[in-house]
């Protein structure tokens, strides 16, 4: 891991990644090894927890070929230098901010959205030229290797280099000095991984989750509200980050709107054979979800198939924020439902618990979506939708809290693997006495003015 790190800072001190030209190069190829080997990836990930082709190229290659084509659209503008104003006690001078690579940076991805969550940011810190080592989650072994093998096989290591395993191999990089630290998952081994960076004062970048709430008012297009939150809630069997966690929805509606997502969900018919849905990823996470399920409040659904490691869609009532299923992130397709009266009390509710990574508000009444916009703080959301602003690449994703640090998408991520220096420009041809010996009352006068004090 040291030799390997080495020869990255090695590589990145030659300066050859300072050249546009050279990571528009690059990540040229990075698509066009991905769309040559397309089929291979998916059939790695079906191996893994079954998720069909289908979803996986909808929900992480066009994201990824976005990131991609993003980059090589903009990466002249957001890597140029940008003028500052410069203040009158400096005239005459210019100023600008310059861009340049943080360095060499740690990419430690996750399992739910194996390709997506570990490749778009490595784009991110591509474009900004930085080098890249990846570590894949260790539970997708079979994407972790498909992975792998892809770019260990064509790119220079001292550039961009996978590294497998699980805990001991995470721990002996994290040894490491890097220039920055990149980490999807949850909360409990974001903590470990940023002491570890704080060793070495390394930026990190923290994508951890949350529990996400979403709010459906009286005030709103049910049938349309229930197709968009069924399907954020149970795509990838609620293995997604900032799919709805749970819902408040206004007490009047509750019963109509139980009704409808019971209709959209058998609509659906979610099944791995359908390939519409997918297997929880191991033992461990399913034996979690099924304790979290309360036979006495389940509305629908509820089974849970060892054998096939499935959960189906279930759905829980007469949920209190003190029931063991709203103390962690579900991360599974399992959707409590809470009813409100007041608003207010119901956003005061959700203010309670840790700072999420998305919140919805499915509302036709602009001053009610308003509200839950601005009172609650998250890291991202939607109005009228759920799930769908992470396909807007323009948008910065991230949380803030307990559901992470830093943003990333588009030039969101250029700027989280780059430094920015603050630079002053001055001529030596004239220069204001204002700071110099003898220090006069009209030198101050002057100085109040320029300061404004």
């Amino acid at each position: 891991m040291h030799d390997l790190v080495k020869s990255q800072n090695e590589f990145f001190n030659s300066g050859v990644t300072r050249d546009i030209t050279f990571r528009k190069k690059q990540l040229r190829k990075l698509k066009s090894l991905l769309k040559a080997h397309e089929k291979e990836l998916c059939t790695a990930i079906h191996s893994d927890f079954r998720k069909s082709e289908f979803i996986t190229l909808a929900t992480e290659f066009s994201l990824i070929y976005t990131d991609i084509g993003l980059a090589l659209k903009n990466l002249d503008t957001w890597a140029e230098r940008k003028s500052i104003p410069t203040n009158l006690v400096n005239f005459p001078a210019r100023s600008y901010v310059l861009a340049e690579p943080l360095g060499v940076s740690l990419i430690i991805g996750p399992w739910n959205y194996p390709y997506l969550l570990s490749l778009a940011p490595t784009v991110a810190a591509i474009a900004a030229g930085c080098t890249v080592i990846l570590k894949p989650s260790e539970l997708t072994r079979s994407t972790s290797a498909a992975i792998a093998r892809l770019i260990n096989d064509n790119f220079d290591p001292g550039f961009l280099k996978v590294v497998e395993g699980g805990v001991p191999e995470t721990q002996e990089l994290l040894k490491n000095k890097f220039d920055k630290i990149f980490f999807t998952g949850s909360p409990r081994v974001g903590k470990i991984i940023y002491q570890a960076a704080a060793e070495h004062l390394t930026p990190v970048t923290l994508e951890l989750g949350g529990k996400c709430p979403a709010f459906v008012t009286a005030d709103c297009n049910l049938k349309m509200v229930v197709k968009r939150l069924i399907w954020a809630k149970f795509i990838n069997s609620g293995q997604t980050c900032n799919s709805p966690d749970y819902v408040m929805v206004e007490e009047k509606i509750r019963e109509r709107f139980l009704k409808q997502c019971v209709e959209e969900i058998e609509k659906r018919a979610y099944s791995v054979e359908n390939e519409n849905y997918s297997q929880i990823i191991n033992q461990t996470h399913l034996e979690r979800l099924e304790a979290l399920i309360d036979p006495a409040k389940v509305y629908y659904g509820g089974k849970v198939d060892k054998d096939a490691r499935t959960v189906e869609p279930t759905i829980l009532v007469d949920v209190r924020f003190n029931d063991k299923v709203m103390e962690e992130e579900i991360f599974g397709p399992l959707l409590p439902v809470i009813p409100y009266t007041d608003l207010d009390a119901a956003i005061e509710q959700v203010r309670s618990l840790p700072k999420p990574l998305a919140c919805y508000v499915f509302s036709n009444n602009s001053e009610e979506r308003k509200k839950v916009m601005q009172e609650i703080s998250f890291g991202c959301g939607a109005e009228n939708e759920a799930v769908m602003q992470i396909t807007n690449r323009r948008l910065p994703f991230g949380g803030v809290g307990l559901s992470g640090i830093g943003k990333y998408n588009g030039e969101a991520g250029f700027r989280e693997f780059s430094n920015y220096k603050s630079i002053l420009r001055k001529t030596t041809h004239f220069e204001l006495s204002l700071k110099y010996h003898p220090l006069t009352k009209m030198k101050l006068w002057w100085i109040r003015t320029f300061f404004k004090f």
